[in-house]
């Protein structure tokens, strides 16, 4: 790991939606349904926003809270580390170079991306500076690369569930700010479930009340 007095990075997860029972996912994922059965419902408070309508190229969106809080979450990010499902829907051996992730040619994240899989593939330079890198060896080797790539700027960890639970279990993350979207799932991947937050040392709690979702932001001393 790097020396903390000389590194300012902080590896944060931020925006991450979840159902008031918890699940950020819902049941029964599959190529039809990526987030599982009702399972985009708990983006319902993003959807509006100004932030994810130009994320899609469109005009228009809400301005408030929720789009601020969404806004925020881009700023400072010096690298992404994602999962293979939140890249797309494609499972085991990648069969040809066609798919290239869900956000068209110009994705939004504007620096490079590490996206975890046990299948290998050369790197995918898009638009706007996004370059998809495609990380075989865990987490540890992820964290490494997207430090040297992030050069002191935070790196932020995205989606899905279980690679959120990855590193919060391994004890890499930082800063959490979490959206809990006014639903229930009933059932799915839960985020928290057999997770000691606090002996993980999220201390810090800030609650903010946004348009459609109440946000926890979550830190360590």
């Amino acid at each position: 790991m790097s020396n903390k007095k000389t590194d300012k990075s902080k590896i944060k997860a931020m925006c991450f939606s979840i159902s008031l029972d918890g699940y950020g996912a819902g049941p029964s994922q599959s190529l039809e349904n990526p987030l599982g059965v009702r399972g985009t419902e708990v983006h319902n408070w993003m959807f509006p926003t100004k932030m994810f309508m130009n994320m899609m190229c469109k005009d228009g969106g809400t301005e408030g809270i929720d789009n601020g809080l969404a806004e925020k979450s881009f700023e400072n990010v010096g690298a992404w580390i994602m999962g293979r499902n939140m890249f797309g829907p494609i499972r085991g051996n990648w069969t040809d170079d066609e798919w290239k992730g869900w956000w068209g040619e110009d994705p939004p994240y504007h620096v490079p991306v590490f996206v975890l899989t046990h299948h290998e593939r050369r790197p995918i330079e898009m638009k706007g500076g996004t370059v998809f890198h495609f990380i075989t060896d865990g987490i540890g080797s992820a964290i490494e690369k997207a430090k040297e790539a992030a050069a002191g700027k935070d790196i932020r960890i995205g989606g899905g569930v279980s690679t959120i639970r990855q590193f919060l279990q391994a004890g890499y993350i930082d800063e959490m700010h979490f959206a809990i979207s006014p639903i229930f799932l009933g059932s799915g991947e839960s985020l928290f479930a057999g997770i000691d937050l606090f002996t993980l040392g999220f201390n810090k709690i800030q609650r903010i009340i946004g348009e459609g979702a109440t946000h926890f932001i979550l830190a360590k001393d």
